[in-house]
């Protein structure tokens, strides 16, 4: 459908990059407990911002890759095969490290803008942008940057959601998460053992030969 395929595995992959605690996830508790509520809220939209206009360069980006030639959007799903088997590993022997920074009082603009900055700011984001959407979309398609838009939109509503919601109830989970740190541990080994999933499934399908 728009030239997207395996809408189920983009959306449980997402689901795990959500729930996987990040840079973006300890802003947000941090400004909650600091704060309170609003300021929470607040820096959770500023994220979400940030992670809009990745997907947005992300998705012309890719589909001016695509447009020029076929090689070379699949060159670039290649190495983002090669990144998310990466991340994979990476999250694997990760050790766990839920600490909260020490914050400053900002104001609400502050916060906001803040939370842009800590996203956009993020290299490693706009690589899994880049590496991440091209697997769900087909070259063939010729429907331009619309796929990646789509799945850009049903990416930043979700990690939306998602970081409103840790807002909402960043001091009970960071206690939770705290007592428990072996929950992290496994988020991250489940997230590590889907990339490398994702990952190792895409290199299979492009090396197969054509018959």
């Amino acid at each position: 459908m728009f030239g997207i395929h395996d809408l189920w595995a983009f959306l449980l992959a997402s689901l795990l990059v959500w729930l996987t605690p990040g840079v973006d996830t300890m802003y947000i508790i941090a400004r909650s407990i600091s704060q309170g509520r609003q300021a929470g809220l607040v820096s959770a939209i500023g994220i979400g911002s940030g992670i809009l206009i990745h997907t947005t360069f992300a998705a012309f980006g890719l589909s001016a890759i695509l447009a020029a030639s076929a090689w070379a959007f699949t060159a670039v799903k290649l190495a983002g095969a090669a990144y998310l088997i990466y991340l994979g590993v990476q999250a694997l022997f990760k050790k766990s490290n839920l600490a909260t920074p020490e914050v400053k009082l900002m104001s609400r603009w502050q916060i906001y803008r803040q939370g842009i900055i800590t996203n956009v700011l993020n290299p490693k984001i706009a690589i899994f942008f880049l590496a991440f959407l091209p697997q769900f979309v087909d070259s063939r398609s010729g429907f331009g940057a619309l796929p990646f838009l789509l799945l850009g939109i049903l990416f930043v509503v979700g990690s939306t959601v998602w970081c409103l919601a840790i807002a909402l109830f960043a001091s009970s989970t960071t206690q939770t998460i705290r007592r428990n740190s072996q929950f992290a541990v496994w988020l991250e080994r489940i997230s590590g053992g889907v990339y490398i999933a994702l990952g190792l499934n895409l290199l299979r399908s492009k090396l197969q030969p054509v018959s």
